[in-house]
This record gives structure tokens, C-alpha cells and sequence, in this order.
């Protein structure tokens, strides 16, 4: 089994986070003017990644700067589409002026509960990537309808688990809002991920 670290980045956090966090991780996703980031921000992260050899990933968030793309989000098809290409698109044009190729598509914050919500959004969001982005990648929730989904439209799927985030029972993320959605205890997240290297199965809040 292959692991790979991932973090969002480009969400404006200060420069010198950005490089802490990329000479950590194996791949980043990179937001690309929908929830946060601009041309700056995301040339900054195609450098360090070219530089530091993280696989670089476009990020989409809904256009909410003021929520940070985490308040409810209820796009048709065709709008979660265009902002997955105007978006993933544009961190991929900044990526080649800087000498490194668009690894992958991760939705942020509510795009991505709403993708693994609704079935026609799903789909949208996979015939996009494979249309627009062939052979660019998809992260998407471990077990989730857009990992299934893209597997069976050919299109490469990696599925992830959020190492500080609570999960229901049923394998979807606790809401933020409510109380203990994010582990703040190091402690505890390490051996969550202990236990989930060792047998596959994720401590659930119920």
C-alpha cells in the first residue's frame, strides 16, 4: 500500500507555513481562487512543489471567500463543472509557466459534501476531470460515491482519510459545527492512524 500525505495549502496561510507544511507532505492541494488563493499564492505553491518534488493538486472551493467555501453549497451540474475547470485550470496554467504538471482534483469544503450528496453532481464533477483533466487524478472520501463513481468511469481515484477529523459510523466526516468534528489532540490522532495501519477500520463517533 502506498500512503501519501496530503494538505490543503494556498489558503492563506503565511509564505513561510506554505514551505513548512510542503517539505512535510507527499502531495498538496492547492486552492485556486474559488474559497481562497490567487495567481501569487498558487505560483508560490507550484514552485515549492516543483522545488521540494510534491505532487501538486488543484483544490476547487465554491466562490464564498466569506465562508471559506464551508457554508452550504447547492450548485447544479453544470455550475460545479465550470468551477471545477475554471479553477483546476487555472493552477494549471501557473503550474507549466513553473516546470510541474497538475497531479490531481480534490473538491474543498462544501463541494466536496455535495458531491458525495447527489449522484448528478458526482458524475458531473468526474466527467469533468476526465474530460478537461485526462489522467489527472481525483482524492475523494474513502469509500465515497465519487471514488466508486470515477473507478467506474475510468478515471484514476485515490481514496483518503482525514487523520484530524471525526467520522460517523457510517464513514461520512462529523459536521465542523458540531462538537468534537476536529481532534485537536496529537496524541489521539496518531493512534487513530495506528490502529487504522494496522486492521483498516477508523475510530467512529457513533
Amino acid at each position: 500500500m502506498t500512503l501519501d500525505i496530503n494538505c490543503d495549502l494556498g489558503e492563506g496561510e503565511a509564505p513561510a507555513r506554505t514551505r513548512a507544511l510542503m517539505r512535510l507532505v507527499d502531495s498538496a492541494s492547492v486552492a485556486c481562487g474559488g474559497h481562497a488563493g490567487d495567481l501569487a499564492s498558487m505560483a508560490r505553491c507550484a514552485r515549492l512543489a516543483r522545488e521540494l518534488g510534491v505532487r501538486l493538486g488543484a483544490h476547487p472551493g465554491a466562490p464564498d471567500r466569506a465562508g471559506f467555501g464551508r457554508l452550504a453549497s447547492h450548485p447544479g451540474a453544470a455550475e460545479l463543472a465550470l468551477w471545477v475547470v475554471q479553477q483546476a485550470g487555472a493552477l494549471a496554467s501557473v503550474a507549466s509557466r513553473h516546470g510541474i504538471a497538475l497531479h490531481h482534483v480534490k473538491l474543498h469544503g462544501a463541494l466536496y459534501h455535495a458531491s458525495e450528496a447527489d449522484d448528478e453532481l458526482a458524475r458531473a464533477y468526474v466527467l469533468t476531470v476526465r474530460e478537461h483533466f485526462p489522467g489527472v487524478k481525483i482524492y475523494g472520501l474513502s469509500g465515497g460515491r465519487v471514488v466508486r463513481l470515477a473507478r467506474r468511469l475510468g478515471v484514476e481515484a485515490w481514496p483518503e482519510l482525514f487523520a484530524d477529523r471525526a467520522y460517523r459510523s457510517d464513514g461520512s466526516l462529523v459536521p465542523r459545527g458540531e462538537a468534537g468534528a476536529v481532534l485537536l489532540s496529537a496524541g489521539e490522532v496518531a493512534a487513530r492512524l495506528t490502529r487504522w495501519l494496522a486492521s483498516g477500520r477508523m475510530t467512529t463517533a457513533g
